[in-house]
């Protein structure tokens, strides 16, 4: 009886352990969050490519925790007021930071 205590507690421990590890700190995500904003920067990416006035390529796109960080050089104001009208418009995006900058 007293080993049935004893592996009951050891596997608690190991479950409560399990959860712990996957959880989130305000400077590091979790696993779901980590795959959540994985879907929202490829979403975001598509979001600019499928855009005609805007180039793919000149724009870097990191999220974090629901947080869009736009990045990279555009050749106008028109375009960073594009790509951040384009990337709040995904689902799943909390705010755009805009780090754009002019050529």
């Amino acid at each position: 009886m007293r080993l049935f205590n004893r592996l009951g507690v050891l596997s608690f421990v190991a479950m409560l352990v399990t959860i712990v590890g996957c959880a989130s700190t305000p400077k590091q995500e979790g696993t779901g969050e980590y795959l959540d904003d994985t879907v929202i920067t490829t979403k975001v990416k598509a979001a600019i490519f499928n855009e005609p006035d805007l180039k793919a390529s000149e724009i870097n796109v990191e999220t974090f925790k629901g947080r869009v960080q736009l990045s990279g050089f555009v050749s106008s104001r028109s375009a960073i007021s594009k790509a951040i009208e384009v990337t709040r418009s995904v689902k799943g995006v909390e705010s755009v930071k805009d780090d754009m900058r002019l050529k």
